[in-house]
């Protein structure tokens, strides 16, 4: 969702930058030349589209035809391309973990010199909570682009796809698309009472795994392979994840009684889960997976179906340049 109303935090603001001269005097020129913006108008259940006069307010040193919105899944890639193709430097995504996952696989297989910026306008924003902007507004996001100041991060590859924030089976993509029914609530909010209703109902799965963690498979309620250190919003599946350490943060939680997933489930959103007996993590440069079918995947806030019965996850390092706020933790 584009927040206007959200504060940046502090002691750092885009706006202490200008005051401190820290800003190349030619950078409007620059933004407005080599900067696009591609916009989701359905992310945040429509929020983008409802404040998207506030979008082109910040933005307004960008030519009209540099900001691009998307009409129908698939078109984040076939926009990327047409931006790249016409010299972007940085594309600002305005949409969600999905849309910047698109648009971030469509940036890596261009091998283009092209950063990705985000103004945060989805559901969970876990990509934006990595590079610090998830409560950026589009003002401040633009500042941040004007800087030039860029960070390489690695990306997750599963299946052959992509991945920028996470990638998880069973409970997981069970609660993502549970969320798809839920029409009353919003943010993180959404994401908490759909795991909370699946918590009675989900079954367990076996997973044969071939990696640091082999032997932990059996009676599994989730896989997770984790890039940044949040999921679904509010749950700090991997607090101590680092998208510039080489390693993705492995973990799989053992099943057990209504009780001990209440315990797990108190435990994720604090990112105190870690210690708890059955719950085992790992970071490792890769992992591969083998169901009794070919699984759904949460990936990016998104479900879809892996192509085979072994999912390969791995590390992509420094694959993906991207614009974050000082002192986020990368």
């Amino acid at each position: 969702m584009v927040v206007a109303h959200l504060r940046w935090f502090r002691p750092w603001t885009p706006t202490d930058l200008l005051r401190r001269g820290n800003l190349d005097p030619s950078w409007q020129l620059e933004i407005r030349l080599t900067t696009f913006v591609i916009v989701n108008p359905s992310a945040g259940r429509g929020r983008a589209s409802r404040d998207i006069g506030k979008l082109v307010g910040a933005f307004s040193s960008v030519k009209p035809q540099q900001i691009l919105e998307t009409r129908a899944s698939g078109d984040e890639a076939t926009l990327a391309a047409k931006a790249i193709a016409a010299g972007a430097s940085t594309i600002v995504v305005v949409g969600g973990d999905g849309t910047c996952s698109k648009i971030a696989t469509a940036i890596i297989q261009s091998r283009a010199q092209c950063a990705l910026a985000v103004v945060p306008a989805g559901t969970g924003n876990d990509f934006a909570k990595t590079l610090g902007v998830a409560r950026a507004t589009p003002d401040e996001v633009f500042r941040l682009v004007a800087r030039r100041t860029t960070s390489r991060i690695d990306v997750g590859r599963a299946d052959g796809r992509y991945f920028i924030n996470s990638c998880g089976f069973g409970f997981d993509a069970s609660v993502l698309a549970a969320t798809q029914t839920v029409r009353f609530l919003k943010g993180d909010a959404l994401y908490i009472y759909s795991a909370l209703a699946q918590l009675f109902t989900y079954r367990a799965l076996d997973v044969s795994i071939d990696g640091a963690l082999r032997g932990k498979g059996k009676n599994l309620l989730m896989a997770v392979a984790s890039n940044g250190r949040s999921l679904g919003g509010a749950f700090r599946i991997a607090p101590t994840a680092s998208v510039t350490d080489g390693k993705l943060d492995f973990c799989l939680v053992s099943d057990t009684n209504v009780l001990g997933r209440v315990r797990t489930f108190a435990g994720a959103l604090r990112g105190t889960h870690l210690d708890l007996p059955g719950v085992a993590s790992v970071k490792a440069e890769s992992m591969s997976l083998t169901f009794a079918a070919s699984p759904a995947m949460e990936m990016d806030g998104e479900i879809q179906q892996a192509t085979s019965r072994t999912v390969r996850i791995e590390c992509v390092p420094r694959a993906l340049t991207v614009v974050a706020a000082p002192g986020a933790r990368l």
